[in-house]
């Protein structure tokens, strides 16, 4: 993950080993698919670094917002969702079932001495499960400046 933050031009290593301590803690190592140990599908997660705050997209097409579960428990934030789907037809003396069942969960560790907890938000629009985590004011990162010399 150093490698994405560099190649995106971000220099600063205190924020990238904060950034790969946060996000590269993730409890259910999936390794570089989706697809846990059971074969069952985990969406995709991107997340995302800017000054104020960390962006995480969850894809997660044809789901609605009543479909998750975004939890904090202490530092850690598990994002998960389980949809059920039953479909019965009768046609003369046949009945047919159907059933689905998809779920999945993610979990992260949240930094706690970086992440304000008390203000994360969370969003589902077109698919996309959208989370924002800001960052505590002592722990933003602050413009450049002119040291003097004396």
């Amino acid at each position: 993950m150093n490698n994405l933050i560099r190649k995106n031009g971000n220099s600063n290593l205190g924020f990238s080993n904060v950034f790969d301590d946060f996000f590269g803690r993730e409890l259910f190592n999936w390794g570089n698919n989706n697809y846990s140990s059971t074969s069952t599908t985990v969406p995709s997660v991107n997340i995302k670094e800017n000054g104020d705050a960390y962006e995480v997209q969850v894809a997660a097409p044809g789901m609605n917002k009543n479909d998750f579960q975004i939890r904090l428990d202490g530092n850690l934030l598990t994002i998960s969702s389980t949809k059920e789907d039953r479909k019965e037809s009768k046609d003369d003396n046949f009945t047919r079932r159907e059933f689905s069942y998809q779920s999945f969960q993610r979990s992260f560790e949240l930094p706690k001495d970086v992440v304000d907890q008390d203000n994360i938000n969370a969003k589902y629009e077109n698919g996309l499960l959208m989370l924002t985590i800001p960052k505590k004011e002592d722990a933003k990162q602050k413009p450049p400046r002119m040291i003097e010399i004396s």
